[in-house]
């Protein structure tokens, strides 16, 4: 739903959001992500800041999430597949199941309460983190991976979760990959093709789930913000380099290390939320 706000109420909603999309790019940059594990905790927090309703603000954070990673998959896949290093043929087979599952997260976000969706967001967020601490180069499920019936059942759960997260898949993807023997470049790449799997259909979706919901910011359709689309992209873009350079100074563990700290900070400040 369209909101007619006047100018300079809106002022104070765009300055917060500009200064959350340099947080956003700067840590996106730094640990080497898509960005939707930085985004939706920052906007929750932003949004909190601004007086959004709680019981819409992490649902919009969500969506916005999902529909803000539209065009950096797209990009990202288009310049991957150039280089042909996708998985074309996984992409194809799990365009089905990840739609399920994000189809699934729609409806779950119409019905779901803002304390629901926090709590799905700290677990999962918490079990990542655990896998960045306790990571090792030669844990592996497979030489190969699974049958159809496997890759379905990861499908829908990659897509599953990351609707609920607002995330393009890139984590869950790549660790399906690689515990099955999979290059990690060829997974990176073939995760982009996943992100644009997630994230079109979970942009609808939350569009969708939130119609006409009360305590919505101005201009939003659905739990999809679109001031915060239109200033995040360029400023996520522009930033996140800053962050690279960063990161090309730290060892790799190190990296896994503190993206493992910052989930795990959030996933605790989601916890204590709910309390």
């Amino acid at each position: 739903m369209l909101h007619s706000v006047p100018l300079m109420d809106l002022l104070p909603f765009a300055a917060a959001l500009m200064a959350a999309g340099v947080v956003a790019g700067l840590l996106a940059g730094l640990f080497g992500i898509g960005g939707g594990a930085v985004l939706v905790p920052v906007f929750f927090q932003t949004y909190g800041l601004l007086g959004v309703d709680e019981a819409v603000r992490m649902h919009v954070s969500v969506g916005t999430s999902l529909a803000i990673i539209v065009p950096t998959s797209l990009r990202s896949f288009a310049g991957h597949l150039k280089k042909g290093a996708v998985d074309v043929a996984l992409v194809r087979f799990l365009v089905v199941p990840v739609l399920a599952g994000v189809v699934i997260a729609s409806l779950v976000a119409a019905s779901i309460s803002s304390d629901g969706l926090r709590l799905v967001f700290a677990v999962i967020a918490g079990a990542v983190a655990l896998k960045m601490f306790l990571d090792r180069p030669n844990w592996r499920l497979g030489t190969d991976l699974p049958g159809p019936v496997g890759k379905g059942v990861a499908g829908v759960f990659i897509g599953l979760i990351s609707g609920l997260m607002g995330i393009g898949g890139g984590v869950l993807n790549n660790t399906f990959m690689t515990l099955y023997s999979r290059p990690i470049h060829q997974a990176v790449a073939t995760s982009a093709g996943v992100g644009v799997l997630i994230s079109i259909p979970g942009m609808l979706g939350y569009v969708w789930a939130g119609w006409g919901a009360s305590g919505l910011p101005p201009f939003s359709t659905g739990f999809v913000n679109w001031v915060t689309v239109a200033l995040i992209i360029p400023i996520t873009l522009l930033v996140a380099p800053y962050g690279v350079r960063m990161a090309h100074r730290w060892p790799k563990r190190q990296l896994e290390i503190g993206f493992g700290l910052f989930l795990l900070f959030v996933s605790a400040r989601f916890l204590w939320s709910l309390t």
